[in-house]
């Protein structure tokens, strides 16, 4: 190998140490978070300034978020709502995308265009409210699930994807007899999965972090998700009855609780992530080829 020059050096170190400094700087704020949860509430009341271990070390903070109900309830809600919407984002996005990926498909580009239309032009907040109103999801589980079945940007990278399949390979299974179903299904599929993967990762990351549709179309507590239940603990600053639970004092608890609810609510999603991850620069890559 040739000897790095001066130049090559001194812009290799650059780069490291920028790299170095924004991963700081993304990786604090979640380090702070987490080391306030886990302090002792009277020293982090105490004290002002960065954060770089927990001060003391208290698990009343946890305690109290587990005490409560609403979280418990929050959590399952959102695992309902991240599994069942994401299988059913999954669904009609390959359905759309095998449509859209098939030659000599009648009508084809101008439904694509009907669908593209739709990421810079919307009915807004009023007409999207009547119209789930209308069909009898207000205060349901569907509410959270069926308006956002599908997504038109990944619709657009499935079906890029879709697209970059061999289409010997289809004719191929259609002359052993296979319908558009069976071809879907174990010939598109199976050769789509870094694509499939980005696609549940990025449906469930959003399913895990809706709020504003709860917060539209759910009255009944029951339903509420667990990033709802978050917004009312953060904004209205709601904790009484979560220290009252885990029977503690009110102050100064109160913050370490809204640290602990942090976590609890971030934590499973980033769990996901490093089983996703091998697939996701793979997957993307796919779909954004053009054909």
């Amino acid at each position: 190998m040739d000897k790095l020059s001066f130049g090559e050096k001194t812009f290799n170190a650059i780069n490291i140490a920028f790299m170095i400094v924004l991963c700081f700087l993304t990786l604090y704020p979640f380090l702070y978070v987490a080391f306030s949860s886990l302090s002792d509430p009277g020293l982090l009341a105490k004290h002002r300034g960065l954060i770089w271990w927990p001060y003391g070390f208290s698990l009343n903070a946890y305690k109290a978020v587990f005490a409560n109900p609403n979280i418990l309830k929050g959590y399952g809600n959102t695992i309902f709502y991240v599994v069942f919407g994401t299988l059913l984002n999954l669904i009609m996005t390959s359905l759309g995308a095998y449509f859209l990926s098939r030659r000599n498909v009648f009508f084809k580009n101008t439904v694509m265009f009907m669908i593209v239309i739709t990421m810079f032009f919307q009915g807004g907040l009023i007409p999207t409210y009547l119209l789930v109103s209308n069909l009898g999801l207000v205060d349901t589980v569907w509410a959270m699930i069926i308006p956002g079945a599908i997504n038109t940007w990944n619709l657009i990278i499935m079906r890029t994807s879709f697209q970059a399949v061999p289409i010997s390979l289809e004719e191929s299974a259609k002359i052993d007899g296979a319908s558009d179903w069976t071809v879907m299904w174990r010939v598109i599929i199976p050769l789509s999965i870094p694509v499939m993967a980005v696609m549940v990762l990025f449906y469930a990351v959003g399913h895990w972090n809706a709020w504003f549709g709860a917060m539209i179309y759910l009255r009944d507590r029951n339903l509420y998700p667990l990033q709802l239940i978050l917004r009312e603990i953060l904004i209205t600053n709601s904790t009484d009855s979560m220290t009252t639970n885990a029977g503690v004092d009110k102050m100064p608890i109160g913050e370490t609780i809204k640290y602990a609810t942090i976590m609890v609510a971030t934590l499973p999603i980033l769990v996901l992530y490093p089983f996703m991850q091998k697939y996701f620069v793979k997957g993307v890559m796919i779909g954004a080829l053009k054909e």
